[in-house]
């Protein structure tokens, strides 16, 4: 389920276009009347044949447990007020994103739908589509975990309700540490590179990387960057769209010092990351000591490899020194829920009775999720997860995975550059000059 997830926040599915420039990439879509067509008028904000107000919920729970979990909690929700009724509408994640594309620009919205945050939330605002829940969720947001917030906030003002999230980190195999005589954890980037060179002496492959699928590779920019420019210095160039200071041109170099360390697996640059031989598996199967890689890691990991159980752990990025970002900064996503403006009030009470911690202990549990509010932490019992939990619980800054936070083509070339500093085609100043570029034309 997690590759699932995070297969959903590609650069193609994270338009931060001005509105404009929205629906002139919508109309080029040839999106129509048979995308809209299942936002219907007899649905969305109406009454029932038994006057019940129907609230529409649009969701991508397409895969157990959440399949059944999901119309579950609509059930309950509608057995503790019996004048609601609440349509789901369950997606797979390509259908969902063109046809939120499509009634994105014709601006009529689902009441509940599924967000990511991000560009595309910023655009639904900037339009007017979607409802300031700031006065709804203030009496309980403090109960939620700060970083789980972060990706639906803009302007001082919360427009979406997060019900998963996660961090991204490093996935360790302890055998294969132990083997090489690695007593811990490296806490600062020096000691990871010398704890990659101990692995490789001993002939152990350090690095398991997807290089087919760029988003993974992008992984060590993004987060040598923000732990060299800070997360402001980071949302600061991105709303200046440029990333031409020396602490990106930094962040380029510590990366180009690992890779020369020749870390990562036998024909890593045409591996997949969740296909058979491809990162996961690598990992899964013993056959590298790390990969970067967010929380969904131990199920894909078991999923497309064997699994290695209890010589699985997790340890957060490293510090860099010297640089503005805190080693508590954290880079991650998860999903939350919006409501489009003008739905029923229904629609916000529903996500209030969502989001308590008695319905969030359910979702970690039986739904396999990161929790989002404060006490449902106590609900995970896998020591991994808790240490990804932990993380975020302890987070002093959040930065969204940049192939969400920013525009579709900047996504991409962060991707694109990341991949080709990596491969050894371009250098760190090129890649900043790359972003900036794209960024600029946007």
């Amino acid at each position: 389920m997690r590759a699932v997830e995070r297969g959903a926040q590609t650069p193609s599915t994270i338009p931060a276009l001005n509105r404009r420039g929205f629906l002139a990439a919508t109309a080029a879509a040839g999106l129509g009347a048979t995308a809209l067509s299942a936002c219907s008028d007899s649905g969305s904000g109406s009454t029932d044949s038994s006057g019940r107000t129907v609230v529409e919920w649009w969701n991508i729970q397409t895969t157990e447990p959440s399949k059944s979990l999901w119309p579950k909690r609509a059930k309950d929700f509608e057995a503790a007020h019996p004048d609601v009724r609440i349509k789901l509408v369950t997606l797979e994640n390509d259908a969902y994103k063109a046809k939120m594309t499509a009634l994105t620009s014709s601006g009529k919205l689902p009441d509940i739908y599924h967000t990511w945050g991000g560009g595309v939330l910023q655009q639904q605002i900037d339009a007017g589509l979607v409802e300031d829940l700031t006065a709804s969720v203030k009496p309980w947001s403090g109960t939620l975990v700060p970083a789980s917030r972060a990706p639906y906030e803009f302007d001082g003002k919360t427009y979406a309700v997060p019900f998963d999230i996660g961090a991204v980190g490093f996935w360790y195999n302890k055998a294969l540490f132990k083997k090489a005589d690695i007593a811990a954890p490296p806490s600062t980037w020096a000691d990871f590179l010398d704890t990659v060179q101990k692995v490789k002496d001993a002939g152990i492959t350090p690095l398991a990387l997807a290089g087919k699928e760029k988003w993974p590779g992008m992984y060590y920019w993004a987060y040598l960057s923000m732990r060299t420019a800070g997360v402001d210095g980071m949302r600061k160039a991105i709303d200046g769209k440029d990333f031409t200071g020396d602490p990106f041109v930094t962040a380029g170099r510590h990366l180009k010092d690992l890779v020369g360390l020749d870390p990562f697996q036998k024909g890593f640059l045409g591996a997949g990351y969740s296909t058979p031989n491809g990162e996961a598996a690598t990992m899964g199967n013993g056959k590298a000591a790390m990969e970067l890689m967010g929380q969904w890691a131990p199920v894909v990991q078991a999923d497309a490899g064997k699994g290695i159980g209890d010589d699985l752990g997790f340890f957060p990025f490293p510090a860099v020194a010297g640089g503005s970002g805190a080693a508590t900064d954290v880079f991650g996503g998860g999903g939350g829920y919006a409501v489009r403006k003008g739905a029923p009030d229904a629609a916000a009470e529903f996500l209030k009775f969502f989001m308590t911690a008695e319905s969030d202990r359910i979702l970690v549990t039986k739904g396999a999720l990161m929790p989002v509010v404060k006490e449902a932490r106590s609900a995970l019992t896998d020591p991994n997860l808790k240490a990804v939990s932990d993380a975020l619980g302890k987070s002093t800054g959040f930065q969204l995975y940049l192939d969400q936070a920013l525009p579709p083509a900047v996504g991409q070339e962060v991707n694109d550059s990341v991949a080709a500093l990596i491969a050894g085609s371009k250098s760190p100043e090129q890649v900043t000059r790359s972003l900036t570029q794209v960024a600029k034309s946007q």
